[in-house]
């Protein structure tokens, strides 16, 4: 195999293949990132198109981000069924048929279908546990640096093509900027297939930086026991105040980024007479200062009290979106904006999954985040339509954006309610 001689040239070189099983999963979650934000630049086409209205169209992508969440805990229970390199594979095949369908579609049901279930299941099963799979089997050292880096690919990715999706849907229709997400999806296909390997076992190699083999791979068992353990991690983690504190502060962030500004920033900035390139361009510049944000984040939960990380960045975040309306939208107003929002879009996560581990222990932490993470995905979900609505009944997205800054602040005042680390880890409940 590919992989095999590729590791034997990078060993030979004292580099470690770890990293270029990172660099195919940063490429991966970048390529399907992009195709969740293509939704972004969908929404002014397909009203003109079919006659759909905001709020319909929104409805479809609200769908898509409950599937998005929900897909979450489990993703992780069929990579270990599976195996890493058959589920993204399949992953990508169900994203790409999804947007190939949404070529040829001309029903609302079947924007609902496409877009809401099969793409909403693909990108879920690709979605951030992936990143922290490849980080902790691959990774014993520099693992906070991997996991970092993965989660700025996910969350920019969502942006970054949106410069060139909105270009493309311009000049030559919604339906070519499709077409391009379809071939980024084809081509991280063919790398995964070439590069991706489940364990450092399967080439003989340990883990980077570790100077001793971990403990074999537990035996797979039935698919039935693996898609229950993430359901009893819920169960023994939804009896503490803790995980609901995370649980609502990851709905807020969900609330105030991908729901609503991600899938409705072409159409709020349209409304002020800016452009769908501009205004793509500005969701790039957020997206970059995402990067470096996140990145950053992710040095300071090592150093510092992580609800205290927390309450600055959702504290910022919030007085940035109820700054937004207030702004006129000049091109100095979106500018400050998309630096401090975009340093905040999603820092959150890091911290929150430092205290996943302080309060849930290690073992438990993956799965505990997992439903963490489809609160975030459920709070997407609300914006997306909410905002939607709003735009649709009130003829303006300014209530949804004020909501959203002032649900940041009330969660920037609620993760000061989770008491200071401790050593004790979470027990799990016994029957």
């Amino acid at each position: 195999m590919l992989s095999n001689r590729l590791a034997a040239l990078l060993a030979a070189r004292d580099i470690h293949y770890g990293w270029a099983i990172a660099a195919a999963t940063f490429l991966t979650m970048l390529a399907t990132a992009g195709a969740m934000g293509s939704a972004g630049v969908l929404i002014g086409p397909l009203e003109q198109e079919f006659g759909w209205t905001t709020a319909q169209i929104s409805s479809a992508m609200a769908i898509r981000l409950v599937f998005f969440g929900l897909l979450g805990p489990f993703a992780a229970a069929f990579m270990n069924r599976f195996g890493v390199r058959q589920v993204v594979m399949f992953a990508l095949v169900l994203i790409s048929a999804g947007a190939l369908g949404s070529l040829v579609m001309t029903q609302l049901w079947q924007l609902m279908l496409l877009w809401g279930i099969v793409i909403g299941v693909g990108t879920g099963m690709t979605a951030l546990v992936l990143g922290a799979t490849v980080a902790s089997r691959w990774f014993d050292k520099r693992r906070g640096l991997v996991i970092g880096l993965m989660t700025a690919s996910n969350a920019t990715g969502q942006l970054v093509f949106l410069p060139l999706l909105a270009q493309l849907s311009e000049a030559l229709g919604w339906r070519a900027a499709l077409v391009f997400v379809v071939t980024m999806l084809a081509l991280a296909f063919v790398l995964v297939g070439l590069i991706m390997r489940d364990r450092p076992a399967d080439l003989g190699l340990l883990p980077y930086g570790a100077v001793s083999a971990p403990p074999p791979a537990p035996p797979r068992g039935s698919l039935l026991n693996l898609l229950t353990s993430p359901l009893i991690a819920l169960r023994d983690a939804s009896k503490t105040s803790v995980f609901w504190v995370l649980f609502a502060t990851f709905f807020v962030c969900g609330f105030s980024t991908n729901g609503l500004i991600q899938t409705h920033w072409i159409s709020i900035c349209g409304d002020f007479g800016i452009a769908a390139v501009g205004a793509a361009g500005m969701l790039a510049m957020i997206g970059l200062f995402d990067f470096f944000g996140t990145i950053f984040s992710g040095w300071l939960s090592d150093r510092y009290d992580n609800r205290w990380l927390l309450f600055w960045f959702y504290g910022l975040r919030g007085l940035s979106l109820i700054y937004l309306p207030f702004s006129g939208f000049s091109l100095g107003a979106l500018a400050i904006f998309a630096v401090f929002y975009g340093l905040d879009w999603v820092a959150t996560v890091p911290p929150t999954v430092k205290l996943a581990a302080e309060k849930f222990g290690p073992e438990r932490a993956g799965l505990v985040f997992g439903w963490i993470f489809t609160g975030h995905q459920l709070g997407a979900a609300s914006a997306a339509f909410f905002a939607g609505a709003t735009r649709t009944g009130l003829d303006s997205y300014m209530p949804a954006i004020v909501l959203a800054g002032i649900f940041c602040l009330l969660a920037a005042a609620l993760i000061l309610t989770i008491a200071p680390p401790v050593r004790a880890h979470f027990q799990t409940a016994t029957a």
